[in-house]
This record gives structure tokens, C-alpha cells and sequence, in this order.
């Protein structure tokens, strides 16, 4: 990770208070917390189902009677909400943190509901895609937040963000660099394969990240600011 961002100097011009970012924060820590004090059995049948298995959306594998059995195309949404330990999920979260207020303030908070969970469905789809006979479980809500960041990098590119570079040099940045950076790494984790010994689902970062930048694309042709609700 070349640089955790940590605050973002971009203000907010059309909302006073970006409640769904933070609405999907607390669902996030909510579910997490839901799962203390299972064992591993109890743990694996209860959330399996709810993971994004690429075997299961485009192969013939099915889970065993003693998993939890979601509608498989459900698992495009329900996978976006499971994080696999704190540090998953703090970084997942601290990102939504930075990133997420300034594009729910461009598209506006139903818009932005919306917009997170297509992001996250194409993230998952990609992946997918790319592994269709996978059996390992797919979870987090980096695809969606990576299109978070897709938009983010359209709308603000010069925005400059406070970042811990490598993990310990506090340093100002433009958001073009940051983002970029992250990108970059993930499309270069994903060409060569580095990514399967990390265990990131960096096909599902690129997938969301593109959906995002496209649809924020579109909307600002069409004159954001007429379209926020």
C-alpha cells in the first residue's frame, strides 16, 4: 500500500452532513461486531453464503445443506458488507471515510446508495469473471469503495490529501497521485498474478474503480449538479 490517506482538504458545497457515507460505515462495524464469539464452525456456516463465490455465480457449485443458502445473485450486494478481521475492515472504512462525503456531496445521497452498490456489483462481476471456477470466498467492500474513488479522482483531481506515505512519512498529495498510485498497483497485481499470493481481489478493485470513473463520466456530461436529489 503506497499511501493510507488520512484526511482530504476538499469541502462539502451541497450537503451539510453526509449521513449515507456513514450509514454504510456503521452497517459495516455493526455486521462485523454481529460475529464476535462464534467459532469458526458457526462462523463459516453463517457468513459462506453471504460471500461472493465466482464457482457459485457462473459454475455449478453448491453449498452444503449446513451453509446459510442466499439467492447466489445476492451475493453481489451481501458479499460488499463482510470484512475478514479489524484490519480489513478499518482500512476498508477509513477510505469511505476520505473519499466517500465529497462524491455523495457531487451526486447526492440516494444517488450515492446507488452508485456504491453498482460499484461493488461490477467489482464482484470482474473478479468473477476472471476466476469463474474459483472456490474462495469473496469478501469486502473494496470494489465498492475503490469506485468511490474512481469518481472521487474525475471530480477532484487536484485535491490535495494528507497521506502517511509507505506507512510512516506524513506528506500533502494530489488526490491524481494518490489514486493513481493505487490503481497502478492493483492493475499491475492483477497482470502478473501477484495478486493470488496476497489474497486481494484486486479484479474486483479495478472493476468497481472503472464502473465508478464511467458513471461519474456520464453524470457530469449531463450536468451533475441537475441531477443530485
Amino acid at each position: 500500500m503506497p499511501f493510507l490517506p488520512l484526511h482530504d482538504t476538499n469541502p462539502r458545497v451541497n450537503i451539510k452532513f453526509h449521513y449515507v457515507t456513514i450509514i454504510i460505515i456503521i452497517i459495516n462495524v455493526l455486521i462485523f461486531i454481529n460475529t464476535f464469539g462464534m467459532t469458526y464452525s458457526a462462523l463459516d456456516n453463517y457468513l459462506t453464503g453471504y460471500t461472493l463465490i465466482p464457482a457459485r455465480l457462473f459454475g455449478n457449485f453448491n453449498l452444503s445443506n449446513g451453509h446459510t443458502n442466499t439467492s447466489v445473485i445476492s451475493t453481489l450486494i451481501s458479499y460488499q458488507f463482510l470484512h475478514g478481521g479489524w484490519q480489513h475492515l478499518i482500512f476498508n472504512m477509513l477510505f469511505l471515510w476520505v473519499f466517500g462525503d465529497n462524491v455523495e456531496d457531487a451526486i447526492g445521497h440516494t444517488r450515492f446508495v446507488i452508485y456504491f452498490l453498482i460499484c461493488g456489483v461490477f467489482g464482484g462481476l470482474l473478479h468473477s469473471l476472471i476466476n469463474p471456477l474459483s472456490l474462495s470466498p469473496t469478501i469486502g467492500a473494496s470494489g465498492a469503495i475503490a469506485g468511490v474513488l474512481g469518481g472521487y479522482l474525475l471530480l477532484y483531481p487536484r485535491a490535495r490529501l494528507l497521506v502517511l506515505a509507505f506507512g510512516f512519512i506524513p506528506v500533502r498529495l494530489p488526490a491524481l497521485l494518490v489514486i493513481g498510485a493505487f490503481f497502478t498497483q492493483d492493475l499491475l497485481w492483477g497482470i502478473t498474478g501477484a495478486a493470488a499470493s496476497k489474497g486481494v481481489a484486486v479484479w474486483a478493485h479495478i472493476g468497481g474503480f472503472v464502473t465508478g470513473f464511467i458513471i461519474i463520466y456520464f453524470i457530469k456530461k449531463t450536468n451533475i449538479n441537475s441531477l443530485r436529489s
